[in-house]
């Protein structure tokens, strides 16, 4: 190529997963015959594949792992939910018996959340063009707005104890009652966060605050029976107004996470990996804007580099293709990404190429 003319490299899309053992990688050369040997003994140890049925399997894998702990979780928080009913049915007590519905409401938040991961298993088409994966953000707002509503029972019940105070009978059995119910929340809010962090799943993550929420109310239940069992009446609605300021903070956390996902917010220090990936391709002698958003469990990219303005088409293709594998490989959980190759006249600052390309709004060529 001479002159000042353009060239534009397509954008990939390659979806890249865990390794799997019958992959094989199908692009051609990546760059000087040592990075390209360099490059087939990598794959070599760590093979993958490009076909479309590849690009689906690691996704699905994420899903059910989602899919697994939220059944799971359902399955805990029901057992200590009935544990809890049982021992309301002895004790009469009306806060443990709002404790207990309040737990089996939340339990039920897997329901959004589930239906959301099942979406998210269906491919993309001429609609949906990059399929359903933002349906865990619908799923996270769901979920946000429950905890909200959970904030609203608790301190309706605790003013409503103030007002009106009740005495609580056996006393052991309610506290028992409560520990189960803060056991369980607890450990369900532990492996929700633990693996929708792992999976990069805002919605889960939310869910999993949301069940530390029904923790924290359950032990309000244990705190007000320990403060009745002293004489102290109102022991249990004011515990409950300090529980419901804590529900708000976690609220306050769990919006924020859903927020920035709405508003494609990522780690910057996630860029910071991208940027020093593209760096280090070799031929790639500028980079530009480096965008990257969340769709579901999973990340996409566009970038911009400028290459010499003295290559053949097919090298800059080559030199695209290099980039988007160096991205892929460096980024945890990318899944795709697009790059657009420019440069100036030969000859002249690279920056100049991104000076007049690389900074208009949305354009991948």
């Amino acid at each position: 190529m001479e002159g000042n003319q353009h060239v534009h490299t397509h954008g990939h899309h390659h979806e890249h997963g865990p390794a799997r053992p019958d992959g094989e990688h199908r692009h051609g050369s990546t760059g000087s015959r040592p990075n390209r040997l360099r490059h087939r003994l990598a794959h070599l140890f760590t093979p993958h594949s490009h076909e479309a049925a590849d690009k689906i399997d690691p996704a699905l894998e994420t899903s059910r792992e989602g899919m697994r702990t939220l059944w799971i979780s359902l399955a805990v928080l029901g057992v200590a939910t009935v544990v809890q009913a049982v021992i309301v049915a002895l004790s009469g007590s009306v806060a443990l018996l709002g404790d207990t519905v309040h737990n089996a409401a939340d339990a039920l938040t897997a329901i959004p959340l589930g239906t959301a991961f099942l979406l998210g298993r269906r491919p993309p088409n001429r609609r949906y063009t990059y399929g359903y994966g933002r349906a865990e953000d619908l799923a996270g707002i769901l979920i946000v707005a429950t905890i909200g509503a959970s904030a609203v029972l608790a301190a309706w019940v605790a003013v409503d104890r103030l007002l009106d105070p009740r005495d609580i009978t056996h006393l052991w059995a309610v506290s028992a009652a409560a520990l189960t119910g803060f056991a369980g929340n607890e450990w369900v809010a532990r492996y929700r966060i633990r693996t929708g962090k792992k999976i990069g799943s805002a919605a889960l993550v939310a869910d999993g605050l949301h069940a530390r929420t029904d923790g924290f109310t359950s032990l309000a239940v244990l705190l007000g029976s320990g403060g009745a069992a002293l004489g102290w009446r109102a022991a249990d609605p004011v515990v409950g107004l300090l529980i419901t300021v804590a529900i708000l903070f976690v609220l306050k956390d769990a919006a924020r996470e859903v927020y920035r996902r709405l508003m494609d917010s990522v780690d910057p220090a996630l860029v910071t990996t991208a940027e020093e990936a593209l760096r280090a391709v070799e031929g790639v002698r500028d980079i530009g804007p480096v965008r990257m958003r969340w769709i579901g469990h999973a990340l996409r990219a566009e970038v911009d580099i400028v290459v010499d303005a003295r290559l053949t088409v097919v090298r800059a293709h080559e030199l695209a293709v290099a980039a988007e594998h160096a991205l892929i490989h460096a980024v945890p959980r990318l899944t795709a990404a697009t790059v657009h190759a420019d440069h100036g006249p030969a000859g002249a600052d690279p920056h100049a190429a991104l000076a007049h390309h690389g900074n208009r709004p949305g354009a991948v060529s």
